[in-house]
């Protein structure tokens, strides 16, 4: 009896990945434009930096740069938060880390579905970073009611994304009939709809509110507000883009240039006007505007551990004591010197961050080690001294719930701003999202152990075939 064959997570995941960006380009322009500045800027960097391409070829790293892209979605219900859990999962992606974005003035919190593990984001490291609408921080009860009956009436997802997770849960996958119709039907739920769910009148209260709160409550689902490819170069894109006819945001989120990349920078061009219809008191559509889309790239670091994260904490805290970046970028310079100063206690060459137990890195054996035959008693730090064993950064696969704040405001404008107490709440998303989230410190600490385990089997392997 012939077992059925089913597509591979990962199949689907590419897929999908590839459909949104497509999409994407067609919804938005200057995401064609982001693309093509963003390629060349990878490829000049690759060819002034033959060491830097030697290592991601090491390391089967080089062709995931060119795949990579991060998209962004906020979602207004706790339903919909855990039908996109399911729906991710049929994709290979999981639940990594808790952001409340509260605390830089931001209604939501969040978690970002990924691939986990070296094969799956080798293969394609689709992220989603998928925000929860914070209802009970609208301070106007009847308002908050009223955007609340708003989204229980709204469905994101079709008929025929919802019966095909189901059948995937069910039989342990899709074939391939199956997984190219799944891809159709969930793009729907991204796609942009330029016809709101509310009447002028109650997008214009939701606005004052909060425009991000206007743009989760106001459409009939949560229309993709960015997608965003890695570059290896966020200094040289960003100074390109005005060339492109692309105005970039006035600072880019998270740490300052290095030598060393540590976690993850991001920069954007200003989120899109774009027309939109609302119904009217007597039905008739007549028309309006509304800002949420942008473009965003990023460059990756390394993964920090929970030292290097109170470290970095601490430097950027500080920066910010100094000078507060302005959302409209008017002291974008005073806040860039803060950041570099702040820095400087950062340690920015690879062997004083691993010495100091900062950052996490990948261990495997050099040509050296492959043909020497060693004790596998011998500790990391003696196997690297004696030139058997090597170690490359661990590639920082999350987000910076302070960056994606920056980025957001920036998007929405000063008059956006606003104060909301701080108000981190794990449980309560957990429990909507149907499962606890990922912890990314034990993730990379897992992917740094397995890395020395390898190592010592083979030179343990090597050791027994002598």
């Amino acid at each position: 009896m012939l077992t059925k064959s089913y597509v591979s997570s990962c199949t689907i995941r590419s897929a999908f990945s590839a459909a949104m960006s497509a999409m994407y380009r067609t919804e938005v322009h200057a995401y064609g434009t982001l693309m093509d500045i963003v390629a060349k800027v990878n490829a000049a960097t690759l060819a002034a930096n033959p060491l830097l391409k030697h290592r991601l070829q090491e390391t089967d790293s080089l062709e995931r740069v060119s795949e990579e892209r991060h998209g962004a979605i906020r979602l207004g219900t706790a339903a919909e938060l855990a039908m996109m859990r399911r729906v991710f999962a049929v994709m290979g992606m999981f639940p990594v880390g808790y952001y409340d974005l509260s605390e830089a003035g931001v209604p939501v919190h969040s978690t970002a579905f990924r691939p986990v593990g070296d094969v799956a984001l080798k293969r394609n490291p689709f992220r989603v970073f998928t925000s929860l609408l914070r209802l009970d921080l609208i301070a106007d009860e009847e308002l908050r009611a009223e955007a609340d009956a708003i989204l229980q009436k709204r469905q994101i997802f079709t008929a025929g994304a919802i019966e095909l997770t189901e059948k995937a849960e069910h039989q342990g996958g899709l074939d391939d009939e199956d997984a190219s119709r799944f891809v159709a039907e969930v793009l729907e739920t991204f796609r942009w709809h330029d016809q709101a769910n509310v009447d002028l009148a109650m997008y214009g209260r939701l606005h004052d509110a909060h425009r991000l709160i206007a743009d989760v409550v106001s459409f009939k689902g949560p229309h993709i507000n960015h997608l965003t490819p890695r570059t290896l170069d966020i200094d040289e894109v960003q100074r390109l883009m005005p060339e492109y006819g692309i105005a970039p945001k006035a600072v880019v989120e998270g740490p300052p240039s290095r030598r060393c990349a540590i976690l993850l920078r991001q920069t954007s061009f200003k989120a899109l006007e774009e027309a939109v219809s609302f119904r009217d008191a007597s039905g008739h559509w007549q028309e309006g505007t509304h800002t949420a889309r942008f473009g965003e790239i990023e460059s990756r670091g390394i993964a920090l551990t929970p030292k290097g994260r109170a470290l970095y904490d601490k430097l950027l805290t500080d920066s910010r004591k100094v000078v507060r970046p302005a959302a409209d970028g008017s002291n974008a310079a005073a806040y860039e010197k803060a950041l570099v100063d702040a820095f400087v206690l950062f340690p920015d060459n690879w062997a004083e961050i691993r010495a100091q137990g900062l950052g996490y890195f990948r261990y495997s054996l050099t040509e050296k080690g492959e043909r020497t035959v060693a004790s596998t008693d011998a500790s990391i730090e003696q196997l690297l001294s004696d030139g058997l064993v090597c170690f490359d950064a661990i590639v920082y696969e999350d987000f910076l719930p302070v960056s994606a704040a920056g980025i957001f405001q920036s998007n929405l404008g000063d008059e956006a701003t606003q104060e909301f107490s701080a108000s981190p709440n794990q449980q309560r998303f957990e429990r909507d999202l149907g499962t606890p989230v990922l912890n990314e410190f034990d993730h990379y600490a897992g992917i740094e152990a397995q890395s020395i385990a390898e190592c010592r089997a083979r030179l343990s392997a090597a050791q027994a075939a002598e």
